[in-house]
């Protein structure tokens, strides 16, 4: 993640709306990766500097769950980030809106990755056959009303997301009930967005060989091999080979797993350069120096969390196998950018 200053020299975040320093609203160009200020135009919230001229999200203007700027020539009133859903969650529920808020700031933050690392970015509703898309689902575990259970995961171009994950007491219910030790809605996110881009690799007749070699069949019943790891657990040597438990069920969720693993390692080094933590730029560095710097620097990460007596961030082990898969991954992302610039 790179540093983000309002055009007053003041440093914003991310997730920021308004400049604590000179007061006022701002909102995120993701053509520029720029913050700029905000003024009411007409019927338009509009930045005030730019030509030809943004409008604020059309979600941020009527739910304030967005601070993305969209063309105002543009047809749809959605900024890039927002028109990558399918379905979000009913409105008409109270909380509703504080969880999708806490879900569209982690797709942001998605799309920001795939956007500095050069991964296309289509949605399917421009490219049916090649896009993806986002349904924010809601199910009904409360016993209030009947329905059906939402589970978390990815299919056909679609990225679906329980909106419980976004309520931080029902996340960390599940992850109890699972016995993971990280879970996260950006997690989620990278880990379903990991099988979208292996349907846009699995063409490529060299890089499915080398994925055959390094991760075992995507062809093994998953199904089945879903069904045999949540009855018997993962194998007990899963650790010699995976980078967590649950990648050790199927070649699929082993990839999806490690993909996740490789972005999560990219933004963290990403931002510690950024903000002068660490002094080499990750974008310059190989896989294996990354991973070297990671290592040392997740320790360092892991052992701040416990001096304010936190858990570990960072609570994995990347070993020689892991790194190998982690390599495969920096590969398939080359294969991906390389891809969209021909």
């Amino acid at each position: 993640m790179i540093k983000f200053f309002c055009t007053c020299g003041a440093p914003v975040f991310f997730d920021s709306n308004e400049c604590k320093a000179c007061q006022r609203k701002i909102a995120f160009n993701p053509a520029t990766l720029r913050f700029h200020p905000l003024e009411q135009v007409s019927n338009n919230v509009s930045s005030i500097d730019e030509e030809p001229s943004w409008h604020l999200c059309e979600n941020g203007v009527h739910y304030d769950v967005c601070n993305w700027l969209r063309p105002s020539f543009a047809e749809s009133k959605l900024c890039f980030s927002c028109q990558f859903n399918r379905y979000i969650p009913n409105l008409s529920r109270t909380n509703n809106i504080r969880l999708w808020r806490v879900l569209e700031l982690n797709k942001r933050h998605l799309l920001l990755n795939l956007i500095t690392l050069g991964i296309p970015c289509i949605n399917s509703w421009n490219s049916p056959n090649e896009g993806f898309l986002f349904d924010f689902l809601e199910d009904f575990r409360d016993g209030i009303e009947e329905g059906t259970f939402v589970t978390t995961g990815y299919a056909g171009g679609i990225i679906t997301i329980n909106i419980l994950e976004a309520e931080p007491l029902s996340r960390v219910a599940q992850q109890q009930a699972s016995n993971e030790v990280y879970r996260t809605v950006l997690g989620h996110m990278r880990h379903e967005i990991g099988h979208h881009f292996f349907q846009c690799i699995k063409g490529d007749h060299m890089l499915h060989s080398n994925f055959e070699q390094k991760f075992g069949s995507s062809s093994l019943d998953y199904n089945n091999a879903l069904a045999e790891f949540y009855a018997a657990g993962p194998d007990v040597n899963w650790s010699e080979y995976c980078i967590t438990a649950y990648a050790s069920a199927h070649p699929m969720e082993d990839w999806a797993e490690t993909w996740s693993h490789y972005l999560h390692i990219y933004d963290a080094l990403d931002t510690a350069f950024n903000f002068g933590l660490v002094s080499e730029n990750p974008n310059f560095l190989s896989i294996h120096d990354k991973i070297s710097h990671w290592r040392q620097f997740s320790v360092a990460l892991n052992e701040m969390n416990r001096s304010m007596g936190m858990s570990d961030i960072y609570p994995f082990v990347i070993n020689a196998q892991v790194e190998d898969k982690l390599a495969f991954v920096e590969q398939a992302i080359d294969y991906l950018r390389n891809k969209s610039q021909s």
